[in-house]
């Protein structure tokens, strides 16, 4: 079978305009950890489907994924993805605001080349765009929150599991409705998404803050660059005592002027409050209830071997 990186270069062959096209190979051929492309192969693989059919929809999902990033980059000015410049600082704003509109565009394409009954093509079709709504939502509330004096911890769950979760969740459902599970293990699947979607952006929160910038593959400290709220930030602030607290709001209500400085500051008063056990802990349940997810699914525990293996190793990830 081809893989991914093969069947992305064969979509792009000799595509102009070069400026359109150039862009999207630079990001799509980037490595990556594939997550999403492995939850829709992983799903198909443990009931038996058709891994011709898991192929176009996993690269519709990493398809879209990647628009999201570009856009993404943009909106936070972030310089480094992956280990390298990303879309709009190696080109610039404009086109990869333009790339990446194509780029989605390009991914729901693939839903439609899908050899299977109908029905199956429109509900995943309506699952894939339910989905991307979800993540422009979610993308939304992180722009609201920058500039929203008061976030709660259950906003910011909420931004995250659309944002982040429901595309691992949209993943697995859709290699569900493939393989025509039944309703109770689609659920499950979608369950076990949202889940592990959540430990694995809560993870990131604390990677940005305590990661190391050359396994991580992006610049360590960008949220708190960016004065973003965190749930490492919020649950800081409930921690903290009142000077520091304080110390905390006004060290994030204000442009970074010195970067250096200000991340030594952040990272001592959350080293003070003990955030990051308390995040590392909720990451641990959310996993947890993942595991409970996994479980509802109607197949042997053997036949989900590669799923549990992933969500352990996402436990203990380094980028």
């Amino acid at each position: 079978m081809k893989t991914l990186e093969q069947e992305f270069q064969e979509i792009l062959a000799g595509k102009e305009p070069v400026n359109l096209y150039d862009p999207i190979e630079y990001i799509l051929l980037q490595p990556g950890k594939r997550l999403r492309p492995q939850l829709v192969h992983d799903v198909v693989e443990m009931f038996g489907g058709d891994p011709e059919q898991a192929r176009l929809v996993a690269m519709a999902f990493e398809m879209l994924h990647n628009f999201t990033l570009i856009h993404d980059d943009i909106m936070d000015m972030a310089p480094i993805r992956r280990g390298r410049p990303t879309v709009y600082k190696k080109w610039n704003s404009n086109i990869a605001i333009l790339s990446g509109d194509a780029l989605a565009i390009m991914a729901f394409q693939q839903l439609l080349k899908l050899p299977c009954d109908k029905q199956i093509i429109i509900d995943i079709a309506n699952l894939f765009s339910r989905t991307s709504l979800e993540i422009c939502e979610g993308q939304q509330y992180d722009l609201d929150f920058e500039t929203q004096e008061h976030v709660s911890l259950d906003e910011y769950l909420n931004m995250i599991r659309l944002k982040t979760a429901v595309m691992f969740a949209g993943c697995l459902k859709a290699g569900a409705l493939l393989v025509s599970a039944y309703e109770e293990s689609q659920q499950a699947l979608y369950d076990f998404g949202i889940h592990l979607g959540l430990a694995f952006q809560l993870a990131d929160d604390v990677l940005d803050v305590y990661g190391d910038e050359r396994t991580f593959g992006k610049s360590i400290g960008g949220d708190i660059r960016e004065n973003k709220k965190t749930y490492i930030y919020l649950k800081a602030l409930e921690l903290a005592t009142p000077e520091q607290r304080a110390q905390l709001k006004g060290l994030f209500a204000v442009p970074t002027t010195d970067f250096e400085a200000k991340y030594k500051a952040v990272r001592a008063i959350f080293d003070a409050t003990n955030v990051k056990a308390v995040t590392d802990d909720l990451v641990m349940s959310y996993t947890m209830q993942a595991k409970e997810d996994l479980e509802r699914v109607n197949l042997p525990a053997d036949k989900k071997r590669n799923l549990q293996n992933l969500l352990d190793k996402l436990i203990n990830r380094e980028k």
